[in-house]
C-alpha cells in the first residue's frame, strides 16, 4: 500500500486534533451536553465521509490500494467493512467510557479538566493501537492459526462481561501509576491543566497525570478486546487503523454524552456480551465457514439495537415504593433466570470452542491452545469444566518435565 495514504490519513487527523485542542478547546471549561452532542454529530459525520472517501478510493483502487487481496477488494466492500469495524469499535467504547467516568471520580477530576485528560489520553491511544494493529496483522499473515488465539480471547473476555457484577478502579494495581509513584512525587492537589507542578522547589506529578496514566492504561486492556473484533471483519491495515482511530477521535464527546446515563443503559452490557460472542465465533470459524460482511453487520446492529431498545423502555425500578411479596418473589426468580441464563451461555460458547478445538485435532489449526480455552470457558460455571483444566494442565506439567528429563538424561550420555 501506498505511504502517501497513510501520510493523508495521519496529516487529517493531527489537523483535527490541533483544531480541536488548539482552537475550539483552548480554555479549560466545562462541556456542556449541547456541545458535547455537536461535537458528536460532528465525528460520526466525519467517519461517514471518510467511509465515502473509502469507497471511491478502493472502487478506483487509487494509488494501487485494494489490490493487495488476490481478488481485489471493491469500494463497496471496502466500505462495508470499514463500518462494521467503526461500528464494532464505536459499542465496545461504550464499556472503556464507564470505566473512565470511575477515574474520573476516583481521582475528583473537575469536569472542566476532563477534557484535557481525554483527548491526550486519546491521542496516546492512537499511537499505541496503531502499533497493535500492525503487530495482531503481521501475526496473523506469519502464523494463520492466532486467528484462533483471538477468538478465543474475545470469547474469554465476554464470559469475563457476563460474570463479573461490577468494574472497579484501584490505581494501586495500575503498574504505570505505581511507577510514576516512585519516579516523582506526587501531589494531591490540582495546579490548573498541568500535569506537573512545583513541590517545595522538587517536580512532582498533579492527580491529572495519574488520571491519564489510567485512561492509557486502560485504553491498552480495551483495545487487547477491540482489535482482534475488527480484525474478524477486515484484514486490510488501512481499515482496521482507520476505523479504529475514528472510533477513538469521537469517544472524548462521546464520553460527556453518555457518561452520565449510563446507568439507565442497563441492557448495553449485555449486548455487548453477544457481539463479542458472535464475533469471537466468527473468527474461530473463519478458515472453515465465511460469515459475509453484509451478514455480520446486520447481525452486529441488532444486537446492539436490542440492548439500546431493551434499555430504554424497560421499567425503571423506584426505591420509594416498598416492595410486594409479589415483586420480592419476581426478583428473585428473575435472579435464578439470569444465571440460568449465564450459565446456558457459558455453555453454549464453552462447548463451540470445546468442539472447534477437538475437530482441530484433524484439521488445521492449534487444538493444544482452543481447547483449553474451551474448557477454561466452562470452567467459570462449572465444576467438571474446572476438574478436567486441572487435570488437562497436571497431564501438559507431567509431559514438560519428562520431556525435561530426557533431554538432561541425552545431555549427560554425550
Amino acid at each position: 500500500m501506498s505511504i502517501w495514504i497513510w501520510i493523508g490519513f495521519f496529516s487529517l487527523v493531527a489537523a483535527v486534533l490541533v483544531l480541536d485542542l488548539g482552537v475550539f478547546n483552548r480554555k479549560a471549561h466545562a462541556i456542556s451536553p449541547l456541545e458535547s452532542l455537536a461535537w458528536t454529530a460532528f465525528w460520526i459525520s466525519l467517519a461517514l465521509a471518510f467511509n465515502a472517501g473509502v469507497y471511491y478510493i478502493y472502487e478506483h483502487h487509487w494509488l494501487g490500494i485494494g489490490l493487495d487481496t488476490p481478488d481485489g477488494l471493491s469500494g463497496s466492500q471496502a466500505a462495508l467493512q470499514f463500518f462494521t469495524g467503526y461500528l464494532i469499535e464505536e459499542s465496545l467504547s461504550l464499556d472503556n467510557i464507564f470505566i473512565m467516568a470511575l477515574i474520573f471520580s476516583y481521582f475528583k477530576v473537575p469536569q472542566k479538566y476532563q477534557h484535557r485528560v481525554l483527548f491526550w489520553g486519546i491521542f496516546g491511544a492512537v499511537v499505541l493501537r496503531g502499533l497493535m494493529i500492525a503487530g495482531g496483522l503481521a501475526l496473523i499473515n506469519r502464523f494463520e492459526w492466532v486467528v484462533y488465539v483471538f477468538g478465543a480471547i474475545l470469547l474469554m473476555t465476554a464470559v469475563k462481561m457476563l460474570i463479573s457484577s461490577q468494574e472497579n478502579v484501584d490505581p494501586d494495581k495500575n503498574l504505570a501509576v505505581r511507577l510514576a509513584r516512585k519516579i516523582y512525587p506526587v501531589t494531591t492537589r490540582y495546579d490548573g491543566l498541568k500535569f506537573f507542578t512545583r513541590v517545595h522547589g522538587k517536580r512532582a506529578v498533579t492527580p491529572l497525570f495519574l488520571a491519564l496514566l489510567m485512561v492509557e492504561t486502560t485504553d491498552v486492556l480495551f483495545a487487547v478486546d477491540s482489535i482482534p473484533a475488527v480484525i474478524a471483519v477486515t484484514r486490510d491495515p488501512f481499515l482496521v487503523l482507520t476505523s479504529n482511530v475514528f472510533a477513538i477521535l469521537g469517544l472524548r464527546s462521546l464520553y460527556f454524552v453518555i457518561a452520565g446515563i449510563m446507568e439507565k443503559m442497563r441492557y448495553i452490557k449485555t449486548s455487548l456480551v453477544f457481539l463479542l460472542a458472535f464475533v469471537g465465533m466468527k473468527m474461530i470459524l473463519s478458515r472453515h465457514f465465511h460469515i459475509p460482511a453484509p451478514i455480520s453487520l446486520a447481525v452486529i446492529a441488532g444486537i446492539l439495537s436490542v440492548g439500546i431498545l431493551a434499555s430504554i423502555f424497560a421499567p425503571v425500578k423506584t426505591a420509594s415504593t416498598k416492595p410486594s411479596a409479589i415483586s420480592l418473589n419476581m426478583e428473585r426468580l428473575a435472579g435464578l433466570t439470569y444465571k440460568n441464563a449465564k450459565r446456558i451461555l457459558v455453555l453454549i460458547i464453552g462447548t463451540s470452542v470445546l468442539l472447534v478445538g477437538v475437530a482441530m485435532i484433524v484439521l488445521p489449526g492449534p487444538a493444544v491452545i482452543v481447547i483449553p480455552a474451551g474448557l477454561g470457558i466452562l470452567a467459570t460455571e462449572f465444576v467438571w469444566a474446572r476438574s478436567l483444566l486441572k487435570k488437562a494442565k497436571h497431564k501438559a506439567e507431567s509431559l514438560a518435565d519428562a520431556a525435561q528429563n530426557m533431554m538432561h538424561g541425552g545431555e549427560k550420555r554425550r
